[in-house]
């Protein structure tokens, strides 16, 4: 019984190693894919609109509502990065806005935890694309 409990073990971390990719580089989210034209020019309508994007790098929702976006994209968001040991960290304004988990959306004043996709974001604040 003793053999099969290594490989196991080995087996239970793996995915959880392979999903934690994006933490390679410590204290910073890295967004692979690419961005489509409408994914930019929504995000750009986001940040003109006073949309905020509460986030936390090691949170693996997070990435996954970034990857929606695309890297292009992503770099034209206004995120506020929660963890205390994240670049450019603001944890006093999370701590200040309540934040309960991530991602959370501000949108006109209102916070909305989860991914949302890039349909409902547009919903959400009236983007017309």
């Amino acid at each position: 019984m003793k053999p099969l409990l290594l490989p196991l073990l080995v087996l239970l971390t793996l995915p959880s190693f392979v999903q934690s990719s994006h933490l390679n580089y410590q204290g910073k989210l890295i967004v692979t894919s690419d961005s489509t034209r409408e994914s930019i020019e929504l995000a750009k309508y986001l940040k003109d609109n006073g949309v905020v994007k509460y986030s936390a790098y090691w949170c693996p929702n997070c990435l996954n509502q970034s990857e929606l976006f695309g890297k292009q994209a992503y770099r034209e968001l206004n995120v506020v990065e929660c963890a205390r040991d994240g670049i450019n960290s603001q944890t006093q304004l999370c701590i200040d806005k309540k934040i309960k988990g991530f991602p959370t959306w501000e949108i006109n004043g209102k916070l909305i935890l989860g991914v949302l996709s890039l349909k409902e974001l547009s919903k959400l604040t009236g983007f017309k694309n």
